[in-house]
């Protein structure tokens, strides 16, 4: 697996370039999508204006790692303790609960800032919009808020752009916090590259995750229509070469059969490696620059290709599973899934060769 920081930063000026102006949250949780997330980090270290992370876990990794950038918990503490730990490594959290406000009740330290989710729509983390004003009255003299207290939400459906909720997501969350203090943060990815982020507003933060690791979070797109660059491109050599008659099947359960003569070769990937199991015969790889597509089940660790476009491949040859040339949302569409799951499947076992 090759990964290139220079396309990481190249997709976060990219998203600046969405949202002028905005201050931007640098989504490299669950390992940085599969890329490693104190690479992330280092990667656009001065770059980004912060972090934003699942857990106090990841956020302490961090830390540890030596980020002093900003860093946003978006699901913020989930004991007593954490909370404490917020403030000792200068972490802003998430306040999403009526659990978590109980916790921070017995909680006097001060946070370098705190932020509060609402639930405009996607009814997943965050309080009820009517309920700003209140958590407000109630939060403002609280020493966590003493250095900001500030608002945020997420759309369910921003990747659609035509999508009625959207309009009502924003509508209930501007309402909510219009005579708030506090800075504001609603846009991912999908909402960035839509240009929702840069109308005007008091939308100070932008959040992009997918969109910096090169896939377009949009319906129907693949990131380089957006200048979005592939971060991750995933190769393996190919480590056998064969010519099947017609009526040869291939692979577990015999699902392909050749109905003419056909050159085939075995790809040192599989399912063990983060490869889809499930993605069916046709699926594209890139072999010398040219498409073949995959035949029969993906096994643990091989699948094999149609290779009669391609007549002198060699075992030796490097074959794109995705990445530069090959965009994976094209391996997401055709195996029924999307990219986010592909990028974050990616197995430990691959060898990382950094670029740039």
């Amino acid at each position: 697996m090759r990964r290139s920081a220079g396309a990481l930063r190249h997709n976060l000026a990219r998203a600046r370039a969405f949202a002028p102006g905005r201050r931007v949250w640098a989504v490299i949780k669950a390992e940085g999508y599969g890329h490693g997330m104190e690479w992330a980090a280092a990667a656009l270290a001065g770059h980004a204006d912060g972090f934003s992370v699942s857990c106090i876990e990841e956020a302490l990794a961090l830390r540890e790692s030596g980020t002093a950038a900003p860093i946003l918990v978006l699901q913020g503490p989930r004991t007593a303790a954490d909370w404490e730990r917020c403030a000792r490594h200068d972490l802003q959290p998430v306040l999403h609960d009526e659990q978590q406000l109980g916790m921070l009740a017995g909680f006097r330290g001060e946070l370098p800032g705190l932020w509060v989710k609402l639930d405009t729509g996607m009814h997943r983390l965050g309080f009820a919009p009517m309920k700003a004003q209140a958590l407000f009255e109630q939060l403002r003299d609280h020493p966590a808020a003493r250095r900001g207290l500030h608002w945020l939400t997420h759309l369910a459906c921003a990747d659609q752009t035509a999508h009625p909720q959207n309009a009502e997501q924003l509508d209930r969350f501007s309402h909510a916090v219009a005579e708030l203090p506090g800075h504001r943060s609603l846009a991912n990815s999908a909402l960035v590259m839509s240009g929702g982020a840069a109308r005007p507003s008091r939308t100070e933060w932008i959040r992009p995750g997918i969109m910096l690791y090169g896939p377009s979070p949009m319906e129907g797109e693949v990131g380089p229509e957006r200048d979005l660059r592939p971060v991750m491109t995933v190769t393996a050599p190919l480590i056998a070469v064969k010519r099947l008659e017609p009526g040869a099947c291939v692979g577990y359960g015999a699902t392909w059969t050749a109905d003419r003569q056909t050159r085939a070769g075995v790809v040192a990937m599989g399912y063990a490696d983060g490869y889809p199991r499930h993605a069916p015969t046709g699926t594209p790889v890139l072999v010398q620059g040219r498409e073949c597509p995959v035949i029969g089940r993906v096994s643990m660790d091989m699948l094999e290709i149609d290779l009669t476009g391609v007549p002198d491949a060699i075992v030796g040859d490097t074959v794109t599973l995705w990445g530069e040339g090959l965009p994976v949302e094209r391996i997401a569409e055709a195996a029924g899934t999307i990219s986010y799951e592909l990028l974050t499947r990616v197995a430990g076992r691959l060898r990382v060769i950094d670029i740039d």
